[in-house]
């Protein structure tokens, strides 16, 4: 397939790159020009603000993609400049969104794709499900896919997934040094993690599922874990027992609302995506933790 990503040089789509070479296909990106791009891809430089810059360096290409991926979708202008700029080459758009769309207050759990409320804010998950409905309102031949995952992990990530410990580029020396986990609630929300190569690999099965056009699908790994499991599993694979600091609930959320969409039960059914043909993502955890550790630990000793 020729491959269309907006992006290309991040976490996940540097990934997603990667792997779309390795699977034989041929991969264009769009990005600003500023950090290295995978070997193999074909380079193309606009900012994906200015929908009409974007536009002219599609059109120069003179390509008809088989799909649009953007990982860095965030709000309600992208996915303008995609449905007007974009969709005119390509045949298909998956897009990335998050679970952050929910509002923690009006969730089930297992959570599906169906709510009635959303987040509305003004923060990232509101601005994203404002993204979505961008999509929904595009024309009905516009055949787009969007995603919600949650937390992803793997390489090209830094570790934590929750107030207080997320994404925190010194996470193992902490844990290495005996260091307390500071975790609110104790820990005890369950968080549904995806594996980075599982996340790239359900954008690009849902390519040539007609079921999977025009819907939106939550997405996770195979297994849900209270969040204190997922610092557990770290300590066990590194060898250091973790202990653990607990933060009240009581107050915190009224302190901190920039936090409400971690501050909640995170699990979701994949019953959608299974039903539309996409093979769901199958990297345990404990498996994605440990290559995710085994990368930190190389990157390291490389520096």
């Amino acid at each position: 397939m020729k491959l269309l990503l907006i992006g290309g040089s991040g976490q996940l789509s540097g990934r997603l790159a990667q792997m779309a070479l390795e699977q034989g296909h041929d991969v264009w990106t769009v990005t600003r020009g500023v950090r290295p791009l995978p070997d193999g891809v074909h380079s193309l430089v606009a900012d994906r603000e200015d929908a009409d810059a974007l536009y002219n360096a599609l059109a120069a290409e003179g390509i008809r993609w088989d799909a649009l991926l953007d990982c860095v979708c965030h709000t309600p202008h992208h996915a303008q400049v995609d449905v007007q700029a974009v969709a005119p080459f390509v045949n298909r758009m998956v897009i990335v969104s998050t679970d952050s769309v929910y509002s923690p207050y009006h969730k089930n759990v297992p959570q599906d794709e169906w709510a009635e409320t959303y987040m509305a804010d003004g923060g990232y998950g509101h601005n994203k499900r404002l993204m979505e409905q961008v999509f929904e309102a595009s024309e009905p031949q516009i055949r787009w896919t969007i995603f919600r995952p949650g937390h992803i992990l793997g390489p090209g990530f830094w570790l934590g997934c929750f107030p207080e410990q997320s994404r925190q580029p010194d996470l193992l020396q902490q844990i290495r040094s005996g260091k307390p986990m500071r975790l609110v609630g104790g820990g005890e929300f369950l968080i549904h993690p995806i594996f980075v190569d599982d996340m790239a690999q359900a954008m690009l099965d849902c390519i040539d599922k007609p079921a999977a056009h025009r819907e939106i699908f939550c997405i996770g790994g195979p297994e849900a874990v209270p969040n204190r499991r997922y610092y557990e599993l770290i300590g066990e694979i590194v060898g250091c027992p973790v202990t653990f600091e607990e933060i009240p609930l009581e107050g915190y959320l009224e302190a901190h609302p920039e936090y409400s969409g971690h501050l909640c039960h995170r699990c979701y059914t994949l019953e959608k995506m299974k039903n539309a043909g996409i093979p769901l993502p199958a990297t345990t955890l404990e498996e994605g933790l440990c290559r995710h550790i085994r990368w930190l630990d190389e990157r390291e000793e490389k520096q």
